[in-house]
């Protein structure tokens, strides 16, 4: 498994939100290439990159994106926040990320999904941004009345990059993660798994390797020092 930074950008700088609120920003770094640096210097090697205002509608950072895609060659990076239409798919892949992230349009709308699949085969991960059990969309501020489980079994046959699983109610807390969930999904999906929400200490990323998941996307407690970051790279960048 790898443990993967996570750079949420907001009005141009890198944040950290306590439960994906607005208002409870904690963590801000002026110039996301400042962490993307960080993280480099100690072997990480994977990122994941989300557009916290294009999701929510409230701009974009595509700007910003770009400095980190070009940085260094041979990284990998994830890169979602309201990706809704082909084009846009298009325009993240063409400028440099390893994976594109869908997640709102992909939940609403699963014969766009299963075009942008095959038209990009392997190279589409699916958000299932899930609250108790479940799938939330629109940045965390709508209900799909979906059960992860019924979301599951749709994607299962389309041929994606992997499921990016988050679970929102242990977002930013720094509580621990949601390992039952992650269980459950990873069981369910012959897709990669990559976990977030709550990692907190190294025990949760071997329970989650442990688990069967791909990668982990770890935010806060990276950010806050409260996980020892030169240690999560050694053991898992």
């Amino acid at each position: 498994m790898i443990a993967i930074p996570a750079i949420d950008l907001r009005e141009g700088a890198c944040v950290q939100l306590v439960g994906g609120s607005y208002d409870a920003e904690r963590v801000r770094v002026n110039d996301p290439l400042d962490a993307l640096k960080k993280w480099r210097g100690l072997g990480f090697k994977t990122f994941h990159v989300v557009d916290l205002d294009a999701a929510l509608g409230k701009g974009s950072n595509l700007e910003v994106i770009s400095r980190l895609l070009t940085y260094e060659p041979g990284l990998t990076f994830t890169v979602g926040g309201g990706v809704r239409d082909t084009a846009r798919v298009e325009a993240v892949l063409a400028s440099g990320a390893s994976f594109v992230v869908v997640g709102t349009r992909a939940i609403e709308d699963t014969a766009w999904l299963s075009d942008v699949a095959l038209r990009f085969p392997g190279k589409v991960v699916v958000a299932a941004d899930v609250k108790g059990r479940e799938v939330v969309t629109r940045g965390w501020t709508a209900g799909s009345a979906r059960d992860v489980s019924d979301v599951l079994s749709v994607l299962e046959p389309l041929p994606l990059g992997g499921l990016l699983v988050t679970a929102v109610h242990k977002e930013g807390q720094m509580g621990g993660v949601d390992l039952p969930l992650m269980q459950e999904v990873v069981r369910s999906s012959r897709h990669r798994i990559y976990a977030s929400g709550g990692v907190t200490t190294l025990e949760d990323l071997r329970a989650l390797a442990e688990a069967g998941a791909h990668g982990a996307v770890i935010g806060m407690a990276l950010y806050t020092g409260k996980l020892d970051a030169a240690s999560v790279a050694r053991e898992f960048a």
